[in-house]
């Protein structure tokens, strides 16, 4: 059931082709399936990213130790076709990569990019499915709330009496 997200993806500007395979055992997004779609697909293709989310820091390790290519993690900067920046020491520096892998995997810390604009017009083409894997399948998911308040959402914290306004540092503040 992608057809919304395809048309959505088709209207960004830049994208040329929004490709996409429906079938059920898609629906719980594992990455035994996703990765197996990914690679199937991947000839031809120079790059294949994903968000740093979840899912995507899920599915790409998979995806490239089945094309046997390293995979780049959470770029916030990309410097050349091979060239990327990412996050080291918990953030604290940021690192210069090069890739000479023939395909480079990569997820990418998404609030270090610009959103891309719409009014663009791609053409949408289906793929045929890979086959259920059949290598797990998903129980539940469930929210997890925490019983304290989150620290990073704070607007001011109290450090033994004495109130501090919390500062948010990013990586590309450093």
């Amino acid at each position: 059931d992608c057809g919304a997200a395809a048309s959505e993806a088709a209207q960004l500007q830049g994208v040329a082709v929004v490709k996409g395979a429906d079938a059920a055992h898609y629906a719980a997004q594992t990455a035994e399936n996703l990765g197996a779609l990914i690679v199937a697909n991947a000839a031809g293709y120079s790059h294949i990213l994903a968000p740093a989310t979840t899912c995507g820091k899920n599915l790409l390790p998979r995806v490239a130790a089945l094309l046997d290519v390293a995979q780049i993690s959470e770029i916030t900067a990309v410097e050349s076709a091979d060239t990327f920046v990412r996050p080291i020491y918990a953030g604290r520096a940021l690192a210069t990569v090069r890739s000479a892998d023939p395909v480079k995997v990569i997820t990418v810390r998404t609030p270090a990019f610009d959103p891309v604009a719409t009014g663009g017009s791609a053409a949408i083409e289906n793929i045929s499915a890979t086959a259920d894997s059949g290598l797990s399948q998903l129980q539940s998911r469930e929210l997890a709330t925490p019983e304290r308040p989150e620290l990073a959402a704070a607007e001011v914290t109290d450090l033994g009496g004495r109130r501090q306004p919390l500062v948010h540092a990013f990586p590309g503040d450093i």
